[in-house]
């Protein structure tokens, strides 16, 4: 199954450096200012130049569809996690926190609609902290009716593990580039 990349038609920012990379060895006439964001609908890790004059503070939503930018320039193109600043290593588990907090119902339907990937494999196992047992129990519940929230995911199925902080769990691990399957980023 061949997958279309996604795009992003907004990011937050999670760095700004408006004199460039401290290793770019260009004189500071050559450098441009560089944003470093991650996509709110796929966590894509990008690197962004920023039009001239535009200062942007970590955090700020930026549009960086098709068609007009008040704010960005261009995209340079994608990053690895490797390759964040401190200070966007640092912001990341917030902006993707918040992230799954404001689109909670998502990631709530996520658990609704997942699907075996083998006959010996369910997405839901691809979680952290679940296994066989509380992927029957979350199966079965939403069987009966369709979980509303995290809260009722939580309190419906025994022993739980957060389901707010599982997902970040693995979006965290998917965009170090350590997990084979992907559920929530593309890279």
């Amino acid at each position: 199954m061949e997958r279309t990349r996604a795009k992003e038609d907004t990011a937050v920012v999670l760095d700004f450096l408006p004199n460039g990379y401290p290793f770019d060895t260009r004189p500071s006439h050559r450098k441009t200012a560089i944003v470093q964001a991650i996509g709110k609908n796929h966590f894509s890790l990008l690197e962004l130049v920023p039009k001239k004059d535009i200062f942007l503070q970590p955090n700020a939503e930026i549009y960086i569809g098709d068609g007009k930018r008040d704010q960005i320039h261009h995209i340079t193109g994608k990053l690895t996690i490797e390759k964040l600043t401190t200070t966007a290593k640092s912001e990341i588990e917030f902006v993707i926190k918040d992230l799954v907090k404001r689109n909670e119902a998502r990631f709530v339907e996520f658990f609704n609609q997942s699907q075996p990937l083998t006959t010996r494999m369910h997405q839901l196992e691809l979680l952290p902290g679940l296994g066989k047992k509380h992927m029957w129990e979350i199966v079965e519940e939403r069987s009966d009716k369709p979980f509303a929230s995290f809260s009722d995911i939580k309190k419906r199925v025994k022993l739980m593990p957060d389901p707010e902080k599982t997902i970040i769990r693995r979006i965290m691990a998917e965009l170090s580039g350590k997990e084979k399957h992907r559920l929530f980023v593309d890279m």
